[in-house]
């Protein structure tokens, strides 16, 4: 990366860690930010910890993980959006675009509605994975997979997906698990705890960093794939690769939050206009503003209308779709 890159993801870092300490302070508790961050670093067996056994409780069990939780599902899945947009050529390309979120959502309510909610990550981790083999399947009956064949075998999968989903909950859903449905659906955080962080981070861990890692490459395609075939990469190889491990991390990432939009969708949009082109630059700068962009819409979700609660997948959709016609009609303007 360039100096000024670099001086941007060190401001971002700085940024994101103090979001992290300030959203876990706000609440009704009313605590300061200094005695969380002392409270988080006691937990780590550095100093003493200022906060009663009440207060210590809220912060470490409560509010810590939900903040961890949004900020690895927003850095996630802000990544995978821009990787999208790249690798089918695609601006409306974003993380759910091959299917993933309905299957995810398909197996999410099925395990929601049975009662056993228990299962629910992992089966809306199987669902998401499941809807990427048959997107991949359909597309490959159609011919040679292509982008462009894999993007269309993915709408038809999406829509079989809410179909079915929709047909579930007609069919099964009585009384509150309407709420619980709903609430997934929509997106949220809400019931996160450690479980929760250790797999969105632990995916972005593993597959995220390796994802940013190929941002050079990624800038190949750019130019279409003759020339990056002719610049030595090895174009359907590093696709399918890029392809598969992003649905994979998507897969994750929903599994413990539900369907966020527009995280994906718009943010790279966003940060191209200050970062350029240049995915080398773009993919680490655009997972630090995706974690710190969904830390502060959970936080504005769980705090604007309180006592009450709104999935955050509804503030970022209030926030998301101006912006991203903000930036359309930007776009037009300087076309």
């Amino acid at each position: 990366m360039s100096a000024r890159a670099v001086v941007a993801a060190v401001v971002l870092s700085a940024l994101l860690l103090a979001s992290l300490a300030a959203a876990t302070a706000i609440g009704s508790s009313g605590l300061a930010v200094g005695d969380v961050a002392r409270a988080v670093l006691a937990h780590l067996g550095i100093g003493t910890n200022p906060l009663g056994p009440i207060d210590d409780g809220i912060v470490w069990e409560l509010r810590l993980p939900r903040v961890l939780t949004a900020a690895a599902v927003g850095a996630g899945l802000a990544l995978v959006g821009a990787i999208m947009q790249a690798l089918t050529a695609n601006q409306l390309a974003d993380p759910y675009l091959l299917g993933l979120s309905s299957g995810a959502s398909l197996g999410a309510v099925s395990v929601l509605l049975l009662g056993v909610s228990l299962l629910l990550p992992l089966a809306a981790f199987l669902g998401a994975i499941a809807a990427l083999a048959i997107t991949l399947a359909l597309a490959g009956a159609l011919g040679r997979i292509t982008p462009s064949r894999t993007v269309l075998a993915g709408v038809a999968v999406s829509a079989l997906g809410t179909a079915l989903t929709s047909f579930v909950i007609f069919w099964t859903a009585r009384g509150d698990a309407y709420q619980d449905v709903l609430n997934w659906l929509l997106g949220s955080v809400a019931g996160a705890r450690w479980p929760q962080v250790a797999v969105a981070v632990g995916g972005f861990v593993v597959l995220g960093i390796p994802l940013i890692a190929n941002g050079r490459v990624l800038d190949a395609f750019a130019f279409g794939d003759r020339m990056a075939a002719s610049l030595g990469v090895n174009v359907t190889a590093v696709r399918w690769t890029l392809l598969g491990a992003s649905a994979v991390l998507t897969g994750i990432l929903v599994s413990v939050s539900g369907s966020i939009g527009f995280v994906g969708l718009v943010l790279p949009h966003a940060v191209r206009l200050i970062a350029g082109p240049r995915h080398g630059r773009l993919l680490p700068l655009v997972a630090l503003v995706g974690a710190i962009y969904l830390v502060w819409a959970d936080t504005a979700a769980r705090t604007l209308l309180a006592p009450r609660e709104l999935p955050v997948g509804i503030v970022t959709a209030l926030v998301g779709a101006p912006v991203f016609a903000l930036l359309l009609a930007r776009r037009r303007g300087g076309a």
